[in-house]
């Protein structure tokens, strides 16, 4: 077991040896003074290091670069300072570096941070097949991961950790939001465009099978690679196969270069809509709304909605001069419980930290009320969202009209259901 693993031992008293022989109570001076040293003895071993160092790793020059990109990274330094950059009276630090959704990339600035430079949580962590390779080595590291930009519900499903945590949104919650709603509004018959990568998959299959229990038909799918650019041979077989929904199982560029493609070969005109299966705020604002109007899309997070979201979503844009997605949002969220946790645990501990993770609600600007389940998923509301028509839209990002609400208890895998080892039956 590692270091941080261990740490709790040294906190248990030593167990008293009986000789048979009577003992006499010690002095109020003697139990003062050894109350004196054990305080300083667990103050002493509260914050490793005497600081708390939060990592986030996700993509900050590709495809998903304004997906989460350097704007997770302010929305973390935020969470920081609205905690006082200090808990249990100790420094906060966040550091970052881009993975390039490499996963042996992402792995090797994971070791060197758990290793060298004393990195007690990574978090974001942008692409599914980067998230899993992390939350790997975080489990055998023992250290605490919370994914907030990559996917796939094998991260709280058969590779779910006991120190493994995901926040914001998963392939099931994106399925069940754009999927089923569009089925049951009469988009019956879907073809898909899918990215060729775990995530893609993840996203096709699971949406699939939502709009196959509603009823629905699936009448194809093609595969594009990662970093795509041109689309037009994939876009004119969605074209051809008639489909009601062309299902965009991939995110960032990705998807907003195959809208803007779709949009010149007058798919949406021809009568077929496009679902964005993982489309954010950020990938509307620069694709703009004439070409991403009538899409549908869900999000956790919309900066709109409330009093609550607007606020803070001003003082995001105050210091990156753009509204904040679901992603951002949730590395906000996802760090600010972190610190929560340790607080309440009083240790900077893996086991714990995580232990309090499970246990605590989640109320922030994110959610009310979000709880976090036995596989570490955190199961709150998402909302179902269409992008406005341009002469719809009365202020700068006002770019959504909010469909509906999804509860996360039907947005989300029962965790009795994800394939967990860890959930008790």
């Amino acid at each position: 077991m590692a270091d941080r693993g261990r740490r709790g031992d040294a906190l248990r008293p030593a167990r008293s040896r009986c000789n048979g022989r009577e003992t006499r109570q010690p002095t109020a001076a003697v139990v003062a003074a050894l109350l004196a040293a054990s305080t300083l003895s667990a103050t002493a071993q509260e914050v490793s290091d005497d600081i708390v160092k939060i990592g986030i790793l996700n993509d900050q020059s590709g495809v998903y670069a304004d997906f989460g990109g350097r704007w997770s990274v302010e929305a973390a330094k935020m969470a920081v300072e609205d905690a006082g950059g200090k808990v249990l009276g100790k420094e906060v630090q966040v550091v970052s570096a881009d993975h390039q959704n490499k996963p042996d990339i992402a792995s090797n600035i994971a070791r060197q941070w758990y290793d060298t430079e004393q990195v007690d949580a990574i978090m974001e962590l942008t692409t599914s097949s980067v998230a899993l390779a992390v939350q790997g080595l975080s489990r055998e590291k023992q250290k605490i991961n919370i994914v907030t930009g990559a996917a796939t519900t094998d991260l709280t499903g058969k590779q779910c950790s006991p120190y493994g945590f995901h926040w914001a949104y998963d392939t099931h919650a994106l399925a069940v939001g754009t999927g089923g709603a569009l089925v049951k509004a009469g988009g019956d018959t879907w073809f898909f465009l899918t990215a060729d990568y775990a995530f893609g998959y993840s996203l096709e299959e699971q949406t699939s099978n939502f709009v196959k229990a509603s009823g629905g038909q699936v009448l194809g799918s093609v595969r594009h690679p990662l970093s795509n650019t041109d689309y037009s041979s994939f876009l004119l077989q969605a074209q051809s196969s008639g489909a009601k929904v062309i299902g965009m199982a991939n995110a960032g560029l990705d998807t907003a270069n195959a809208v803007k493609q779709a949009a010149e070969f007058g798919i949406v005109q021809g009568g077929q809509r496009l679902a964005a299966l993982l489309f954010t705020l950020a990938e509307v604002h620069g694709l703009g709304l004439e070409a991403a109007q009538g899409l549908s899309l869900t999000e956790g997070f919309y900066w709109d909605r409330d009093d609550a979201s607007r606020a803070f979503a001003q003082r995001f844009f105050e210091r990156t001069q753009r509204m904040p997605n679901m992603i951002q949002v949730g590395t906000y969220s996802a760090v600010a419980q972190y610190l929560k946790a340790i607080e309440k645990a009083g240790t900077d501990a893996t086991e714990p930290v995580a232990a309090a993770l499970h246990e605590m609600p989640v109320n922030d600007v994110l959610t009310q009320n979000g709880r976090v389940g036995q596989n570490g998923r955190m199961i709150y509301d998402m909302y179902l969202l269409e992008v406005k028509k341009p002469s719809e839209s009365t202020k700068p990002w006002d770019y959504f009209k909010v469909l509906a609400t999804v509860p996360g208890d039907q947005a989300y895998l029962d965790p009795a259901q994800s394939g967990c080892s860890l959930v008790s039956q």
